[in-house]
């Protein structure tokens, strides 16, 4: 009658576990979401709009609800000690106390709503993401097409004005393993591993460059898929993963095993990245977060030209 009643009890726990761990796997945050779910999900407990607007843009319209943050200046990014801008902060204590002064905390589901204009402006809101996933916050959406895709239903509220937030404390738990540095691509250079160069073709070719840079060009070996690829003719709005397929066999880049976006300082490698990690599903890929500016303000090794001008 023991085993029997243990049995039994075993039987409960293991579909009670089951049961939750379903439930949990159906609630996981969609990596995109539209504007009809963000208006469905509005004022929904747990749920935090953040905002990438410009200041000016924000208090003339954003979301009801959302924070606002700015990309440039609230502390995602810094300069190094080598000079090397764009960087995840070394030090996160900055970051951790803005983050939760936009009302997150580590159980808030964050929505993240760039302009939308474009794909380097998506990246303003992917490059965020990536950082939260360094934290080890994994609870996040972005807004498909940004604040374009939510103004174009004229039904769709908006709020002027400055931001309405109640502080949160958020602690962050950084997974350090997700950032590649000039060692690991170094490595990966060594052991064959793809490096992806997420810029536009003139700069990968070398015939342009990036100011941040000291030299044009490209590592080694890498091939070459445009950040502009991946939306829709090059706008607000992610591709769908069928058309995604087709163009990841354009650029011969498998959808996985290991790989290292980069670009010019981490910025459209993190729309590269957004991509291949969280639509296509290469939980192997990671960020080059110095990418070639660090490359070649430290020199860390040659670079390759396809094309040379002179």
């Amino acid at each position: 009658m023991n085993n029997i009643l243990m049995n039994s009890g075993r039987s409960f726990w293991l579909a009670l576990s089951l049961l939750f761990g379903f439930i949990g796997a159906a609630c996981a945050a969609d990596p995109l979401v539209d504007a009809a779910w963000v208006k469905a999900n509005l004022g929904k407990p747990g749920i935090v709009v953040v905002d990438i607007q410009g200041t000016s843009d924000f208090l003339r319209g954003h979301i009801p609800g959302a924070a606002s943050t700015d990309f440039a200046k609230s502390g995602w990014r810094e300069e190094n000690a080598d000079k090397v801008p764009g960087m995840l902060p070394a030090k996160l204590d900055k970051l951790a106390a803005h983050i939760g002064s936009l009302g997150v905390d580590n159980n808030s589901h964050v929505v993240l709503v760039a302009p939308g204009g474009g794909y380097s402006d998506m990246g303003w809101a992917t490059r965020i993401y990536w950082t939260f996933k360094v934290l080890s916050h994994d609870n996040l959406s972005i807004l498909n097409g940004g604040m374009a895709a939510w103004t174009k239903d004229k039904a769709n509220p908006l709020e002027t004005g400055a931001a309405k937030v109640t502080a949160k404390t958020f602690t962050p738990h950084p997974r350090l393993d997700m950032v590649a540095t000039v060692g690991d691509v170094k490595a990966a250079k060594a052991k064959g591993v793809l490096l992806v160069d997420n810029r536009p073709e003139d700069q990968f070719v070398g015939i342009n460059g990036s100011p941040a840079a000291k030299e044009n060009g490209t590592l080694p070996g890498a091939h070459n898929l445009p950040s502009g690829w991946t939306t829709e003719n090059g706008g607000g709005l992610f591709r769908p993963k069928t058309e995604l397929e087709k163009l990841f066999k354009v650029a011969s880049v498998p959808t996985s095993g290991e790989q290292i976006n980069f670009c010019n300082t981490g910025h459209w490698a993190s729309v590269g990245w957004f991509v291949s990690s969280e639509i296509m599903g290469n939980k192997k890929a990671r960020i080059y977060d110095g990418s070639m500016t660090e490359w070649t303000i430290t020199k860390a090794g040659p670079v390759e030209h396809k094309i040379s001008l002179k």
